[in-house]
């Protein structure tokens, strides 16, 4: 047989992955991308999975498909496609040595993959030489397919768990109910069927087989995205269908590449077994197929939205302080919390762009005392590690004084806090003069976060790619931050074990949330969920081996902020009970879609939907840790009412993005007022009058806690309707609504009704004991 077909196959992917690396400097859109760092051998064999795994892989499995599968343009794309989603596979396991993550996260590089197959094809067809097309006997299907079927929920793993398969989408899981897994297995039975008639007609042996799966797993994932839009919302203004679509075939793609095997030799068996005891095999097989769905539709614990043991747990937590509990955050004494409020990031250590102008206000007292008399009840405190511990393992006190101060302010002034290990862009760092930025990348300001010390970027390049979270060397900073390079991320467990110990006996703090829009290094999505996952599992267990009780706040990465949605880390990254998922709900926002003019990729109301659906798989709350809108003022006024609309329907609460921001602090820009709540007049330093329009629509009436849960909430200024049940009677609610004037309430259910002045508004509490509403309106003037 002639080489020359595979050769050009070969020599075709080689020039892609050559090509690729140079001319991008991000590698999100290469093969095997290259940062402009340099491999360095103590951090282990992770820096060499892209040349000495995944490459080698690539071509190997490109030269068989070429040999067995090129004489047809089709099936040899398909080859192609199957080589690189086996090459991904590989570099991940062998980077991570996490068989689940690796397989599952192979399908993500499809987007890569498929114009791989299309234009290595193409190649092979115009310069692969003569072909002489077969036909080869495909055999019967139905046994290969049925197996391949049958072994789908017994390895599911990571497959089918991201907000891309809304409720009524069959998919092959236990967890899922037994319907959407028997209908889930019996559609991916007869694509696989189909395809296996077709394929092994033109490609033999196992690897005819193979790709049938590889094709049949992208069929399915399909047909999927086509349920998903008929029962997720469909066309509802935003391009979520599409970005569905991509998940679910990907996910097909990957379970067929790296599992397609079984149906190749399984076709390779049924091929030389006797025609005489073939004839039975359809019945036994079938039959174990039936046995095998009834025990994991059966017999495999589903996954509740609520375990009693974690509504006990919450309902037993100390007085005073927070717990999750489900869908809800409760206060331990069974009422329902929402924590509404604003993110502070006057602590932050930013770069300073211009020496002369400080990069953060002050913080005081009287910021809390403004805050609360807004109506807000909760205060996202933005840290920086670089401030807290610049020289590694010693604490700096007078910051750790200043966080302290904080708290006291917040509990004087009934503000709950979570503390936020803050970072944008890795760390603080700016192009350095003499870098040379590769083209298409610019050199940047630094921003916030970790230490220098904490920081190995290898000598990748400090420029950004289309804003400051693409970054060559921010990339491989978080990249050496997830697999714990010299030690790093054991560090910064160790720093919340240490702020656990300092903070864990003072409910005012609400919980830690670990590590803001954490980035996605070099490898998503192992990155951003194994590994991920993996690092808040550390942290957890030290917040907890420090003796603390409160909750722990854990992000998707910052592609959930970039796209609206996004894998997060896997379900069951940890056992502890007391998590709150908390995406950054910019959706319409600071999201790609606007900075290119597409339409929203997800919208705003739709946000909410793919936030819960992620915090079900991990029986968790959803707060958004972040949300806010920049634009003309009539535009921000409509987006963010549209915002509090649905936050509101959701039963939800938040912090927004931000209180007040210094004219010198590099996310503002250089412009004549820093951007905040309350903003600071560049000229004078003082503080400019207050957005109002915001601070209406944001301090809105809404219950800061209530009995039992909340079943119902809508609010505009000052009037509020609210319903809600307990299974206990609770004295629970408090309920603010602003304004001077005494609200007019209404209510049903509820016992020792009581209306109260409060700073900048009123509180208005009562008991509940059983099912309850309440009404409050704005008093108008006669």
């Amino acid at each position: 047989m002639s080489v020359r077909r595979p050769l050009v196959a070969v020599s075709a992917a080689l020039g892609l992955v050559v090509v690729e690396a140079v001319a991008d400097p991000t590698g999100l859109l290469a093969l095997a991308g290259w940062s402009g760092a340099a491999p360095v051998l103590a951090s282990g064999i992770w820096p060499f999975a892209a040349s000495l795994v995944f490459v080698p892989v690539l071509l190997a499995v490109v030269w068989w498909a070429a040999v067995r599968a090129g004489e047809r343009y089709w099936t040899l794309a398909a080859g192609v496609v199957l080589a690189v989603l086996l090459a991904q596979a590989t570099a991940c396991l062998v980077m991570t040595g996490n068989l689940a993550a690796s397989t599952w996260a192979a399908g993500y590089v499809t987007a890569k993959a498929v114009p791989t197959g299309l234009i290595v094809a193409a190649f092979a067809r115009w310069f692969g030489g003569r072909t002489t097309r077969q036909r080869f006997p495909s055999g019967s299907p139905l046994i290969p397919a049925a197996l391949f079927a049958a072994i789908a929920p017994f390895v599911a793993g990571l497959w089918w768990t991201s907000a891309a398969y809304a409720p009524g989408v069959p998919v092959a899981r236990a967890d899922r109910g037994p319907l959407s897994l028997i209908v889930a297995m019996l559609l991916l039975a007869l694509v696989t069927a189909l395809c296996l008639r077709w394929m092994r007609a033109r490609v033999p042996g196992i690897l005819g087989g193979w790709l049938a799966a590889l094709v049949a797993g992208g069929i399915v994932g399909l047909v999927q995205a086509l349920i998903a839009f008929l029962v997720d919302g469909g066309l509802s203004g935003d391009l979520w269908p599409a970005m569905a679509a991509y998940v679910a075939i990907a996910d097909g793609l990957s379970f067929g590449a790296c599992l397609g095997w079984v149906a190749g030799v399984a076709a390779l068996v049924v091929e030389r077994v006797p025609a005489a005891r073939r004839a039975r095999l359809p019945l036994v097989t079938s039959a174990a197929i039936v046995v095998a769905s009834l025990v994991v539709a059966l017999v495999v614990p589903v996954a509740l939205p609520e375990t009693a043991a974690s509504a006990s747990e919450a309902d037993s937590a100390p007085a005073g302080f927070l717990r999750a509990s489900g869908r809800v955050i409760t206060d331990g004494r069974g009422n329902q919390v929402l924590l509404r409020g604003v993110n502070v990031n006057q602590l932050v250590d930013f770069y300073q762009p211009r020496p002369d102008v400080p990069a953060t206000r002050p913080l005081t007292e009287e910021d809390f005392a403004q805050i609360a008399a807004e109506g807000f009840d909760v205060v996202r405190l933005n840290l920086s590690w670089s401030a807290l511990e610049p020289q590694r393992g010693v604490f700096d006190q007078k910051y750790l004084a200043r966080i302290t101060s904080a708290v006291d302010w917040a509990h004087r002034h009934g503000v709950y806090i979570v503390l936020d290990m803050h970072q944008d862009g890795w760390w603080k760092g700016a192009t350095t003069a003499g870098t040379t930025c590769r083209p298409g990348t610019d050199p940047m300001w630094g921003y916030d976060g970790a230490p220098a010390w904490a920081t190995i970027s290898d000598g990748a390049a400090r420029c950004e790619f289309t804003g400051r979270d693409i970054s060559p060397a921010g990339d491989r900073a978080f990249q050496n931050f997830y697999f714990d390079t010299d030690g790093v991320q054991s560090a910064l467990v160790r720093t919340w074990g240490r702020l656990a110990a300092t903070f864990g006996d003072d409910p005012t703090v609400a919980g830690y949330d670990l590590l803001n829009e954490p980035g996605f290094g070099e490898t998503a999505p192992v990155t951003t969920s194994y590994l991920l996952g993996r690092y808040y599992d550390r942290a957890i267990a030290a917040i907890r081996a420090a003796g603390s009780r409160q909750m722990v706040f854990v992000e998707p990465s910052i592609l959930w902020s970039g796209l609206g949605f996004d894998s997060g880390p896997a379900p069951a990254f940890t056992s502890d009970h007391d998590i709150v998922f908390s995406p950054h709900l910019y959706a319409e926002s600071i999201t790609m879609d606007r900075s290119l003019g597409l339409p929203p990729i997800v919208g705003i109301d739709r946000q909410f939907t793919l936030a819960q659906r992620v915090a079900d798989e991990y029986n968790a709350p959803v707060w958004s840790g972040e949300f806010g809108y920049w634009g003309s003022t009539s535009d921000v006024d409509a987006r963010l009412t549209r915002y509090a609309k649905a936050e509101d329907a959701n039963r939800l609460g938040s912090a927004y993005w931000v209180w007040k921001q210094a004219c010198g602090d590099p996310q503002n820009g250089i412009g004549p007022t820093g951007d905040g709540l309350i903003p600071e007049d560049c000229a004078t330093g003082q503080d400019a009058a207050p957005r109002d329009d915001l601070l209406t629509i944001l301090g809105r009436a809404y219950p800061r806690s209530a009995p039992g849960t909340i079943s119902s909430l809508t609010s505009s200024g000052a009037n509020v309707q609210l319903a809600g049940a307990t299974r206990h009677r609770s004295c629970g609610l408090d309920v603010w609504v602003p304004g001077a004037k005494r609200p007019i309430i209404h209510s049903t259910g509820l016992a020792n009704v009581k209306t109260t002045p409060d700073s900048g508004g009123w509180t208005v509490t009562g008991c509940a004991d059983g099912s309850y509403s309440l009404t409050a309106a704005a008093r108008v003037s006669s």
